[in-house]
């Protein structure tokens, strides 16, 4: 995958691994294009980059369906790194119907229906790379984030699913598989991160592996790589990795 050039949609791009993979993009020489909820950071964080501002609102179904219409109609982007999304931090029992149906629509309901409306498009030119950022709690499970790991998980299964899909149409998938990142999303969700170990890790670094995964068209990149040993070990013996995780959580 050409980088420079190439026209790049980063969903969540205001913060976090969104804002530091449309930076990482833009070094590269992407034209990124940055959407996320909050418009004056979005826009100064385009004007940093040189890239453009989509204001949308993607737990609104309705502004997902303008987001994409707009880009159907100022041309489809090359890239899309779906990365917005929302956490939540409960026991099972006191986590609300409203805060699954806010996971799902955010975490996973917005990235299908932006891909199923651009997805034509890039299946006519055949060419095209979709990015899933999911997260390690969607592939393990964590304690306490029921809700917000299954979210992940069905947008993981879906991402795996498009690959094959999509094998033979020049569209590639990658999924980006993150542990605890330095980012506000702890705060966001409530809770803030009170694990001693794993640390977290700097947005940067997962944007520059992500960006290698897009150049290079990975399927899965994992940050940071030790956490592989874990998604192994749950694969390959889950008796063994039931008792560590209801040891360590």
């Amino acid at each position: 995958m050409r980088l420079r050039g190439a026209r790049a949609l980063v969903t969540g791009g205001s913060s976090g691994i969104g804002a530091a993979t449309a930076t990482a993009l833009a070094a590269r020489g992407a034209r990124v294009v940055l959407v996320a909820r909050d418009a004056d950071a979005l826009r100064a964080r385009a004007r940093e980059l040189g890239g453009e501002a989509r204001a949308a609102d993607l737990a609104e179904p309705a502004q997902v369906h303008r987001l994409a219409a707009d880009l159907l109609a100022t041309g489809v982007p090359d890239v899309l790194v779906l990365c917005a999304g929302i956490g939540l931090r409960a026991a099972a029992e006191d986590t609300t119907d409203e805060q699954v149906a806010g996971l799902l629509q955010v975490n996973f309901r917005a990235p299908v229906q932006l891909v199923s409306e651009l997805l034509p498009a890039m299946r006519a030119r055949r060419h095209g790379h979709l990015v899933f950022v999911g997260s390690i709690a969607g592939v393990l499970g964590v304690a306490q984030e029921a809700a917000y790991a299954a979210s992940k998980a069905a947008l993981d299964a879906y991402a795996a699913s498009l690959r094959v899909e999509l094998a033979r149409v020049g569209v590639r998938v990658t999924t980006l598989v993150p542990g605890a990142v330095d980012t506000a999303f702890f705060s966001r969700r409530g809770p803030a991160y009170a694990r001693r170990f794993p640390r977290p890790v700097a947005p940067g670094l997962v944007a520059q592996r992500l960006v290698d995964g897009i150049e290079h068209e990975r399927a899965e990149v994992v940050v940071p790589r030790w956490l592989r040993v874990a998604v192994a070990t749950r694969a390959l013996a889950p008796e063994l990795y039931a008792r560590l995780g209801s040891r360590f959580g």
